[in-house]
């Protein structure tokens, strides 16, 4: 009998495998639709149960009997978070789930560059299926509403259109393997204190326009298999399991056929999870949020409870049947597919992370070219080597261990003190000093550096120290910013403050009066508040870029790689020009009894540079913006009608050339204009763009186009989306606050 249950397994496996490898799509989705509906007539009420709910701090439970094997997830979105125990958060303590750290997806949104994004996500799935994780828990396309907001980093910006594009490639590239993404947190989880307790109030159209269309390009375009819900609230439902969200909109309006998963600790009753669109829970303690047990599983909303719910006639199986046909659709795409093996710490994989570090880095200011560093020993009448000051802690610390789930375990970091060493070495003598103390733990679950970075000096001796050594320094170099420590760029809290930690201005300031070429590196998620920004000459915005972020940088500083980064979000020059705080927005009041926030996004559709055009505010540094080491001229713009009928596509095409002595990439940025309208709509909004490389003299067209959706309005009185006839405007750019050709053209 054992025998001819292994030969059964092994056919069932043949026969899946020919569905699954049959040429045509829509062949190949009938098969796996037959699959399901097969298993899911043979499961019994305890398999159904048990799919749908962990076994495990990161497994659920197949299906023995079947075949089904267990389904395994694991946090990213940036790499595979190490393995924990069974039933703990403690390390598992396994010496092969070292991981390579990718760019924070800041970066990767920074660089506005597709098919680097699918990159992203098919070397990252390749690293998850040498780890035998089915599912990776990313990528995160909430939107950049605060510069406060703890999660930033995580996410890709303050726009819905870039998001969209950039999120697309990243599902597909991963999927490719067999391995789901998980795009989260769905959805409106713009800030993170209080994040269970949040109650968000939001205008139809502002939800549509700003907060939605990521996730639905995530469905509609990537075809995701899985979305992860949030833990905050919408109409005073927790949006694990939201009727209006997942039932309405996800599954009705937008046809979603694979699988919400709840996020760890977001379920929180089982009517509303058996009837509001959960499938899969996971991380749920015995009361869903404070106090736990070994072992707790089957004290699950959607386990034992439920069940009892069937059994006594509360609950139909109807229900339950849906959430179990998306779970076996998900296996079938997954673990039940042929797959292969996965690749982990390749070389390919580090040479990804790289070139995404390098691409996604922004040059932010560089008065008389400070940058790329230019150093000649052979011209120095001093008869030794150019002199490099590095000054900062960031310039030393790991950044791959910390900032919540998305902590790593990474087999290197290269360190911007290290890059820049091995970049420079025979080339400058680079010297070291610390400039300021910061976080000194070097641990997140588990996970230690083996950094000690501590140092008893005083805040004004280190900068005392950094000064002596930056007066006879030809570059000085400070690496500073946030870090992944809690109240900066963490899950869990929020930043408590706009200016950067730790006396760095202070620091920077000394250092700006008896240095004259001083660059300052910021490593960060977040815009940070920067008054002394007019007495620093270069400004570079270095993200958190991963195991290989000292190369970059070093890259990216000395000249090897142009930078052409863009900003996906605007960098204000303090909080009150950003619509949340100008208005009083955030953090949200307390209801009474202390039990519930509720939130009102009182700024509506006018987040970013949206905020910025209809008020007039110049941030430090606008949406779009980033600078090169070659320059670019913009020119010849084309429409391929003046008049479109609502059917229509328009093409836009302009001309790109490389005016300068480098060869490097430009972002055409095509921006729409709606000249009047029954509604009151921003200045303009972001509907297409294009990288393109180009050598010195080269010119290039760059094709963008549109269609009925790019002049479109989300109607709150039809609950529809809708476009009117009329005037519209094609705004081309560099950034949103450098438009340099227009051209109008006409909705019929």
């Amino acid at each position: 009998m054992k025998k001819l249950t292994i030969q059964v397994k092994r056919l069932t496996t043949v026969l899946i495998a020919a569905f699954l490898f049959l040429p045509a799509t829509r062949t190949r989705a009938q098969g796996i639709e037959q699959q399901v509906e097969n298993y899911l007539s043979r499961m019994t009420l305890d398999e159904k149960i048990a799919v749908i709910h962990a076994q495990s701090k990161f497994s659920a439970r197949g299906v023995p009997r079947l075949g089904l094997p267990d389904f395994w997830t694991d946090d990213g979105p940036h790499g595979v978070r190490p393995d924990v125990l069974w039933d703990e958060w403690e390390q598992a303590g396994q010496t092969n789930d070292s991981c390579v750290a990718f760019p924070a997806l800041t970066c990767l949104a920074a660089t506005w560059n597709p098919s680097l994004s699918h990159l992203y996500g098919k070397s990252l799935g390749e690293e998850a299926l040498y780890r035998g994780k089915d599912m990776i828990l990313g990528p995160g396309v909430n939107i950049y509403r605060t510069p406060l907001n703890g999660r930033n980093f995580e996410y890709m910006g303050e726009d819905p259109f870039l998001t969209s594009t950039m999120v697309v490639p990243y599902i597909q590239g991963m999927q490719e393997n067999g391995v789901s993404a998980c795009v989260k947190h769905f959805a409106l989880n713009n800030d993170e204190e209080h994040r269970f307790q949040v109650n968000v109030k939001v205008s139809d159209r502002a939800l549509h326009e700003i907060y939605l269309p990521a996730f639905k390009a995530a469905v509609e375009q990537g075809h995701v298999w899985a979305l992860m819900g949030a833990y905050n609230l919408y109409k005073n439902e927790h949006n694990c399991h939201n009727e209006y969200l997942l039932n309405k909109i996800l599954k009705g309006d937008w046809k979603f056929d694979g699988v919400v998963v709840s996020d760890w600790g977001g379920t929180h009753d089982t009517d509303q999870a058996v009837k509001n669109g959960l499938d899969m829970e996971f991380g749920t303690w015995t009361n869903g949020l404070s106090e736990g047990v070994s072992n707790a599983y089957d004290n699950y909303y959607l386990a034992n409870a439920y069940k009892k719910g069937i059994l006594s006639g509360k609950y139909m199986e109807k229900e339950l049947n849906d959430k179990v046909r998306r779970v076996l659709r998900l296996y079938f795409r997954t673990t039940m597919a042929p797959r292969g093996h996965g690749f982990l710490c390749s070389e390919a994989h580090y040479e990804a992370a790289r070139r995404i570090a390098e691409d996604g880095i922004v040059l932010l200011q560089n008065k008389g070219n400070v940058l790329p560093l230019t150093l000649n020993a052979q011209s120095d009448h001093r008869n030794r080597l150019p002199r490099v000051l590095v000054v900062g802690e960031n310039a030393i610390k790991m950044m791959t261990v910390g900032g919540g789930s998305s902590s790593l375990k990474v087999q290197r970091e290269i360190s911007p003190l290290k890059g820049l060493q091995d970049r420079l070495q025979g080339i400058a003598d680079v010297e070291y000093e610390r400039g300021y103390v910061g976080d000194t733990s070097g641990n997140y679950n588990g996970v230690t550096t083996g950094q000690d970075l501590k140092d008893s000096r005083s805040k004004q001796q280190l900068i005392d120290d950094a000064v002596k050594k930056a007066k006879d320094a030809d570059y000085v170099i400070v690496f500073g910013g946030l870090n992944k420590s809690d109240y900066q760029d963490c899950e869990g809290h929020d930043r408590r403050q706009y200016g950067l930690p730790y006396a760095q201005d202070t620091l920077v300031e000394a250092l700006a009066k008896v240095n004259k070429k001083l660059v300052f590196v910021n490593i960060s998620g977040n815009a940070v508040a920067m008054p002394w920004k007019d007495k620093v000459p270069a400004i570079v915005q270095g993200w958190y870029i991963g195991s290989e972020a000292g190369r970059a940088l070093a890259a990216v500083l000395c000249g090897d790689a142009n930078p052409s980064g863009k900003l996906p979000f605007t960098w204000p020059a303090s909080l009150k020009d950003v619509g949340a705080h100008a208005l009083n927005a955030y953090p949200g009041t307390w209801r009474e009894g202390h039990k519930i926030i509720d939130e009102e996004y009182k700024e509506g559709i006018y987040v970013g540079y949206r905020w910025a055009d209809a008020h007039k505010t110049h941030p430090l540094f606008a949406f779009g913006h980033g600078l090169s080491y070659t320059s670019f001229k913009l020119a010849n713009l084309r429409l391929s009608r003046s008049s479109m009928a609502l059917g229509d596509s328009l093409k836009v095409t302009v001309s790109v050339t490389n005016t300068g002595k480098r060869a490097g990439a430009e972002v055409v940025q095509l921006y729409i204009h709606d000249a009047k309208a029954s509604v009151d709509r921003p200045y303009k909004e972001l509907k297409g763009f294009g990288k393109v490389f180009l050598q010195p003299g080269e010119t290039k067209d760059v094709d963008i186009t549109i269609g009925k959706d790019a002049l479109s309005f989300y109607d709150e009185a039809s609950a529809s989306w809708k476009a009117e006839a009329g005037v519209f405007t094609a705004l081309i750019g560099d950034a949103s606050d450098n438009i340099t050709l227009k051209k109008d053209f006409r909705l019929q």
